[in-house]
């Protein structure tokens, strides 16, 4: 049996997971993160894409749209502005984000905000990944 700790994520409207856990996978603004009980204590940036929960009972995924990730010797605390399990993603309304960013980082309009237009595809592209 695998070590574990415990895992809090946390939205601004809910506590979205408690649990103990055996790895969690998540992207930070540093890159891609793997977590296992006893990493060493950091904390960082947390940037749109998949949070990948491995417990004793198989793997879970949900998309995760930001913030921050706290890693203490035996538990692990996710502050994210959005998480959102499989299910509660509408996969047609993220593909139609997903298509309104890449237009408008297409576009030749200066007036576009690239940096939101960026955030909107990485957050549209979090949602479609967590359910496949």
């Amino acid at each position: 049996m695998a070590d574990r700790f415990t895992l809090i994520v946390n939205t601004p409207d809910r506590e979205f997971y408690r649990g103990d856990v055996t790895m969690l996978e998540l992207t930070t603004s540093e890159g891609d993160i793997g977590i296992y009980a006893g990493h060493i204590p950091l904390t960082a940036v947390i940037v749109p894409g998949v949070m990948t929960i491995h417990t004793d009972e198989g793997i879970k995924k949900a998309a995760v749209h930001g913030g921050i990730i706290e890693i203490l010797q035996s538990q692990v605390n996710v502050l994210a502005e959005v998480a959102e399990w499989p299910e509660e993603i509408d996969v047609n309304r993220a593909n139609e984000a997903r298509i309104r960013a890449e237009r408008r980082l297409k576009s030749s309009d200066a007036d576009v905000n690239i940096v939101r237009a960026e955030m909107a595809l990485k957050r549209s592209l979090a949602r479609i990944n967590a359910v496949d």
